[in-house]
């Protein structure tokens, strides 16, 4: 086989495994739909699982690459998160009564170990595949489409298999969902193996390292970047998902449906970042990433605000797609519209700032994406400390902390990531 179509295999491998990362992550906020029923303090744990685990497995996650390669850390990632699945599933059995919680959130941390390991495989690789600069940036982009593809799918699925959540709504409902996860990880396991990976790393093995990737400027900015940016994306419509189900004064008020209609507009969310993904994926070639982070960071700004800002009363007809009503129009606040358009900036965040973070790295890119991995875990603890604030003061309240973390973002894109360190050997 051609180097070319090698390189073809890869990248189209290394796309399905990013799409796979979202399928498992996106599970979280909907299933805390299920357990905030019969524990108020469950919405966001098992998204805190999920991500606290990066925050264990990030580092071991890059000596893995470096030590056994590529293709072995993605086999042994894709056993763990058939096992973490299987815990999930679980936790649906009745014999378990009050422990099943528990069960549920160690099987949301296993989970976090699979998607922890997929991340460190996928990211360098796609840079590596591309070339670094801003096409290392395209293939990310083209892998996060993907990405987004099953962001969308994961909680609209959640939302027409639970409908409205009731005192009665359990893991048993979401049952289907968890056995096609496990075939997913069983049939990506079989192809993975037969597949040809290329092994950057290996050569690496015996390579001393002099310094810490800590030691870039702009690699330790990027990291603070990359744990602000997962509590975004996964706050944004997490919180949203809560707003629009509770059908208190507190919460958007939908009587009726409040639990499929915040998965249908949700899905509209992940949808707008494979929007903006694709789109990026189409233009990064010839757009710096750095203009790309900077203007999307700015627009994000602008539009949590207004969300924040605009009266509840306002109202609007809002088109959101669920598995039993199709493509429909569904009544909620106009803030959430706002939100939702959020997708569109958030999408290109992440490969833009994993690809400005290790520009010039060298050496030490897979220790990067180890730590990189780890900054994860921000996915989890930002959106509960932003549970917490919408707990003491409102839904909308709690945005507040979204627009200060895209903030920082917006100071990353302009200054932070300018490579300050370009005297460090990295061959």
């Amino acid at each position: 086989m051609s180097k070319k179509n090698s390189n073809l295999v890869a990248i189209i491998t290394m796309c399905f495994i990013f799409a796979m990362i979202s399928f498992v992550t996106n599970m979280a906020a909907p299933f805390g739909n299920i357990w905030k029923g019969s524990y108020e303090w469950a919405g966001m744990m098992g998204n805190m699982m999920n991500f606290a685990a990066y925050l264990f497995m990030g580092v071991p996650a890059g000596r893995l690459l470096i030590k056994i390669g590529y293709k072995k850390t993605t086999l042994a990632a894709l056993a763990v998160g058939f096992i973490g699945i299987c815990i999930q599933w679980l936790s649906s059995r009745s014999f378990l009564a009050d422990a099943a919680i528990y069960v549920y959130l160690l099987g949301a941390f296993v989970c976090g170990f699979c998607v922890c390991m997929l991340n460190t495989v996928v990211n360098p690789m796609l840079n590596i595949l591309g070339g670094g600069g801003n096409k290392g940036n395209q293939f990310i982009q083209i892998g996060g489409t993907l990405n987004s593809l099953t962001g969308t799918l994961t909680p609209l699925l959640v939302g027409a298999l639970i409908g409205t959540v009731t005192e009665k709504t359990a893991m048993t409902d979401v049952a289907p969902l968890l056995f096609i996860a496990m075939a997913v990880f069983a049939v990506a396991f079989i192809i993975i193996s037969m597949v040809r990976i290329p092994e950057p790393a290996q050569n690496r093995a015996a390579v001393e390292y002099e310094h810490s990737p800590w030691k870039f400027r702009h690699f330790a900015l990027g990291a603070v970047a990359i744990f602000f940016y997962v509590g975004i994306e996964i706050g944004i419509p997490a919180q949203l998902n809560f707003y629009l189900s509770d059908a208190t004064e507190k919460g958007a008020g939908i009587l009726e449906n409040g639990a499929a209609i915040g998965g249908a507009i949700a899905a509209m969310y992940w949808l707008l970042m494979m929007v903006g993904r694709a789109a990026s994926s189409a233009i990064s070639g010839k757009i710096s990433t750095k203009v790309q982070l900077a203007t999307v960071s700015s627009v994000a700004l602008v539009l949590v605000i207004v969300a924040i800002v605009l009266p509840k009363s306002m109202v609007i007809s809002m088109p959101g797609y669920s598995v039993a009503d199709g493509f429909a129009l569904f009544r909620v606040p106009a803030k959430a519209l706002f939100l939702i358009l959020c997708g569109l900036c958030t999408s290109i965040m992440w490969g833009a700032i994993f690809n400005l973070a290790v520009e010039g790295l060298g050496k030490y890119t897979e220790q990067a994406s180890g730590i990189f991995m780890m900054m994860v875990v921000g996915g989890g603890v930002m959106p509960l400390i932003q549970e917490f604030l919408a707990k003491q003061v409102s839904y909308m309240g709690s945005y507040w902390l979204v627009v200060a973390m895209l903030a920082f973002i917006l100071f990353y894109a302009l200054s932070g990531c300018k490579n300050v360190n370009k005297d460090i050997k990295i061959d």
